[in-house]
C-alpha cells in the first residue's frame, strides 16, 4: 500500500513538474511574442517561408564601396534588417569583377561597378536624384543578378538601404522593387522642447532622451537607435533643446555635451542645432545690452559661433524664439525681427550655418489692431519684412495662426512672403489633442495644411509648393515639435509613433497621401496582413476628425484648460490677457458663437490672398469645418445639413464620442492579431480616451447651453454632471509644463 502511495506521489510530482515546465515554456513564448514598442517601425520580423526563400536568393551578401561612417551605418542596417527578415546575417563581401549572384551592392555614382548593365540609364536616374536621393533596382554586373542601391553620396546610400528594407518588410518581392526617390525639401528637422534638467515642455513620453547630466562622457546607446529611426524617414536635423532656451546651453560645458550627441548622429546624416536665448550675452554679463545693432553684441555672437564650430564642425545653426510669450528679443530695443535674425545670420554665415527664426509672436500688442485678434499678429509683424532677411535665415511658421489647434486654416503667411524662405512648423507631440492618451493620427492634419491652396499670385499654390520655393525659388523646410521621450516605446503610446513616422514621411515628400502613410506604418508596426492593416488604418483615418468633433467642432479653437492645456475649459475668462482666455476665441452668448474675422470683425481674413479671402468671408462658402473660426453666427443659423447651428454643434460632439466607441470596437476585434502587451496598452488608452471624449462633450454642451439658453436637440442626452461640477475640476500636476 505504501508502495502504491509513493508511486502515486511520484507520478503526481512528475506531472506537476511537467505542468510547471510547460507553463514556463508557454510563458516564455508569450513574453517572446510580446513587444514593448522599442523597435518602432524597424522591427525586421521573420518573413513567411516563401518570401524568405526569395529574399535569401536575392541577398546573398552585402557589397559596400568604402568604409566611411555613413556607409558602415548603411551596411550595419542592411545586416540588421536582413538578419531579422531571413533569420541569419548575410556576409559582407568585396565588389569583385564577378560579384556573387544575389549580392546587395551599394555604389556611389562616381564609382559605379565595372560591368554594370544599363549604366547609361542608371547615370541618368542618378542625375535627377540630387545629393540625398537614391536609386534601387535589380540589375546585373558582368551577368550576375544583383540588387543595386546607388546614390551620389553616402547619405543617399543609407536612405536607399532603408527604403529597400521598408519595401521588404511590407511584403514586396525583392525582384520587383524599383525605386527612384529624393527629398523635396533640404531641411527636415525635429525640434525637441527638452529642458536641460530633462523635463520636456509639452512632452508626454517621460523625460528627455538627452541625459545632459551624464553627457559628454556617458553616451546612451539609445541615441544611435534614435538616429536610425530618423534616418529611416530622411529626417536630417535635430534641435536638441527647448525654444524657451536657457543661456547656459551655449556654455563650453554644454557645447561639449552637444558635440557628443552630434558625434552619434553624424553618420546618419543628422546635423544638430540649438535653440538660443536672445539675451544670452547680457545674461552671462559679457555685454551691456542685447541690442542687435550694438557692435559689441554682434561681435560676441560671432565669437560664440567660432567657438561652436571649433567644437562641432558641422553644427547646423540656431533656432530662435524672440519677443513671444515673454521671451526677450530685438523688439525690446526698438528693432524688428529682421534686425535680430540677420545679426545672428552674419555670425553663422562663415560656417554655413542657418538661423530658423520663429514667427510665433505672442507678445503685448504693438498697436490696437493686433489687440483685436491674436491670429493677426504674426502676419502684421513679418509680412512687411518679406525680402529683408539674410540669405541664411528661414522664417519658421506654425501650421496655423493660433497655436497647434485640433484644426486651423493654414497660416496666412504661407504665400504672403515670396522673397523669404519659410519653414513649416508642425507639432508632432499632441499638446492640444489628448497628449499620449488619445489615439489621434496627425497625417490628415499634415496633409490638409500642405495641400491648402494659398492662391498666391492668383494661381493655384498649395502650401507644399510655397515651401519648395515655387514662388521665387526661396526653398524652405519642415520642422516638427518632437513627441519623443525616455519611455521605452519612445512616444508614450504605440499609435503616437505613427505621428513621428508620418512627420518624417511628409517632410521628405509633402505630396504623400495620409492614408498611404498610415498603411505603411501599420504594416511595419504590426504586420503586413490585411486583417490587421485595414482596421488599424480605418481607426487612424477617423481618429483626428473624431477628436476635432468631441473637442473643437466647426472651427472652434483654444478651449483647453489653462497652462496644462488638458481637458475642456471654455468658461475661462479671468486670465491676465484677453487672448489667453477661451471666451476670447469662441465668444459664445445669447446672440450666437464664433470669432468674426471678416470685415465686420477683426478682418484677419484679408491677410489671405483675395481669392481665398472672398471664399472665407462668406459663411455660405466657408468650409463648415472652419465656420466658427471666421464667423460669429446666431444659434439658429441654418447649416448645409439642414440643422440649426446649435443642433449641428451638439451632433458633432455626439459624433466624436461615437467614433471613439467605434475605434474601441475595432481594436477589440484585433485582439487575436496583436501581441498581448501592445494590445492591452492601446485598449486601456482607448478606454481612457472614451471617458475623456464624453467629458469633453458633456462639459462643452453644458457650458454652451448655459450661454445660449437653448434646450438640447430632441434625443440628445443631457450632460452627466452640472456645469459647476466641470468648472470645479482642477489638474495641478498634469504633465508637459516643462
Amino acid at each position: 500500500m505504501r508502495y502504491l502511495i509513493r508511486r502515486a506521489r511520484a507520478r503526481l510530482t512528475a506531472a506537476l513538474a511537467l505542468t510547471a515546465l510547460l507553463g514556463l515554456l508557454t510563458t516564455h513564448l508569450a513574453h517572446a511574442a510580446d513587444e514593448d514598442g522599442y523597435d518602432l517601425w524597424l522591427r525586421y520580423r521573420p518573413l513567411p517561408a516563401a518570401p524568405r526563400a526569395a529574399l535569401a536568393a536575392a541577398a546573398t551578401g552585402i557589397a559596400a564601396p568604402s568604409d566611411t561612417p555613413t556607409v558602415r551605418a548603411a551596411v550595419a542596417e542592411l545586416q540588421r534588417g536582413l538578419a531579422g527578415l531571413l533569420g541569419r546575417t548575410p556576409d559582407t563581401i568585396a565588389v569583385a569583377a564577378r560579384p556573387r549572384t544575389g549580392a546587395v551592392v551599394l555604389a556611389r555614382a562616381a564609382r559605379l561597378p565595372t560591368g554594370l548593365a544599363d549604366v547609361d540609364a542608371l547615370r541618368a536616374a542618378l542625375a535627377t536624384a540630387g545629393a540625398e536621393g537614391y536609386v534601387v533596382r535589380r540589375t546585373r554586373i558582368n551577368g550576375a543578378p544583383v540588387t543595386l542601391v546607388a546614390a551620389n553620396t553616402d547619405i543617399g546610400l543609407l536612405y536607399g538601404g532603408f527604403a529597400w528594407l521598408r519595401q521588404l518588410q511590407l511584403g514586396a518581392a525583392p525582384e520587383g522593387i524599383a525605386l527612384l526617390d529624393k527629398p523635396a525639401l533640404p531641411l527636415r528637422v525635429l525640434d525637441h522642447w527638452d529642458n536641460l534638467d530633462r523635463t520636456v515642455e509639452r512632452g508626454y513620453a517621460g523625460e528627455s532622451i538627452w541625459n545632459w547630466w551624464e553627457l559628454p562622457h556617458i553616451v546612451d546607446p539609445r541615441y544611435t537607435d534614435y538616429a536610425r529611426a530618423n534616418a529611416s524617414l530622411g529626417i536630417n536635423g535635430a534641435v536638441l533643446n527647448n525654444v524657451n532656451a536657457k543661456a547656459e546651453v551655449l556654455s563650453p560645458a554644454f557645447l561639449a555635451k552637444t558635440a557628443a550627441i552630434a558625434d552619434v548622429l553624424r553618420p546618419y546624416g543628422i546635423r544638430v542645432y540649438l535653440s538660443v536665448r536672445w539675451s544670452t550675452p547680457l545674461e552671462l554679463k559679457e555685454t551691456k545690452t542685447a541690442d542687435p545693432l550694438d557692435p559689441a553684441v554682434a561681435a560676441w555672437w560671432a565669437r560664440k559661433a567660432d567657438e561652436i564650430y571649433r567644437t562641432i564642425p558641422d553644427f547646423g545653426g540656431f533656432l530662435v524664439k524672440a519677443n513671444s510669450e515673454g521671451q526677450p528679443g530685438p523688439q525690446d530695443y526698438g528693432r524688428n525681427h529682421a534686425d535680430g535674425a540677420n545679426m545672428l545670420a552674419r555670425a553663422l554665415a562663415p560656417h554655413r550655418g542657418i538661423v530658423m527664426w520663429r514667427a510665433f509672436v505672442y507678445s503685448p500688442p504693438a498697436h490696437p489692431a493686433q489687440a483685436s485678434d491674436r491670429a493677426a499678429q504674426a502676419y502684421d509683424q513679418f509680412q512687411p519684412l518679406d525680402g529683408k532677411f539674410a540669405d541664411n535665415v528661414l522664417v519658421q511658421v506654425k501650421n496655423g495662426a493660433i497655436d497647434f489647434q485640433p484644426r486651423e486654416p493654414a497660416h496666412p503667411l504661407f504665400g504672403a512672403m515670396p522673397h523669404t524662405p519659410l519653414m513649416m512648423e508642425f507639432q508632432v507631440t499632441k499638446e492640444y489633442l489628448g497628449f499620449a492618451t488619445h489615439l489621434v493620427y496627425l497625417g490628415p492634419l499634415f496633409q490638409e495644411t500642405l495641400r491648402f491652396d494659398t492662391r498666391a499670385g492668383g494661381q493655384p499654390m498649395p502650401v507644399a509648393r510655397v515651401l519648395e520655393g515655387a514662388q521665387q525659388g526661396r526653398v524652405g523646410g519642415i520642422a516638427g515639435v518632437a513627441n519623443i521621450g525616455a519611455s521605452r516605446n519612445w512616444t508614450g503610446s504605440t499609435f503616437d509613433q505613427a505621428n513621428w513616422y508620418a512627420f518624417g514621411r511628409f517632410a521628405w515628400n509633402p505630396d504623400l497621401d495620409s492614408r498611404a502613410v498610415a498603411r505603411e506604418w501599420a504594416g511595419l508596426t504590426f504586420a503586413p496582413d490585411p486583417r490587421v492593416v485595414d482596421p488599424v488604418v480605418d481607426m487612424m483615418m477617423r481618429s483626428r476628425e473624431a477628436a476635432v468633433d468631441y473637442m473643437t467642432p466647426l472651427g472652434l479653437h483654444h478651449m483647453m484648460g489653462t497652462g496644462h492645456h488638458y481637458g475642456p475649459a471654455p468658461w475661462v475668462d479671468d486670465l491676465g490677457r484677453a487672448d489667453w482666455n477661451p471666451v476670447y476665441y469662441h465668444r459664445a452668448g445669447k446672440d450666437g458663437i464664433g470669432f468674426d474675422r471678416t470685415a465686420t470683425g477683426s478682418n484677419a481674413v484679408a491677410q489671405y490672398a483675395p481669392d481665398v479671402a472672398r471664399r472665407l468671408a462668406d459663411p455660405a462658402t466657408t468650409p463648415p469645418e472652419l465656420l466658427l473660426w471666421f464667423h460669429h453666427l446666431p444659434w439658429d443659423y441654418r447649416m448645409p445639413s439642414g440643422r440649426t447651428l446649435w443642433d449641428e454643434l451638439v451632433a458633432h460632439y455626439d459624433h466624436g464620442v461615437a467614433e471613439v466607441d467605434a475605434m474601441q470596437a475595432e481594436w477589440q476585434r484585433l485582439r487575436p492579431y496583436v501581441d498581448a502587451r501592445r494590445y492591452a496598452d492601446v485598449a486601456q488608452r482607448l478606454a481612457q480616451q472614451r471617458r475623456e471624449a464624453q467629458w469633453w462633450r458633456d462639459a462643452c454642451i453644458a457650458y454652451f447651453q448655459h450661454r445660449s439658453g437653448l434646450p438640447l436637440p430632441a434625443g440628445a442626452r443631457p450632460p452627466a454632471q452640472s456645469l459647476e461640477y466641470y468648472r470645479a475640476l482642477a489638474f495641478p500636476f498634469a504633465p508637459g509644463h516643462g
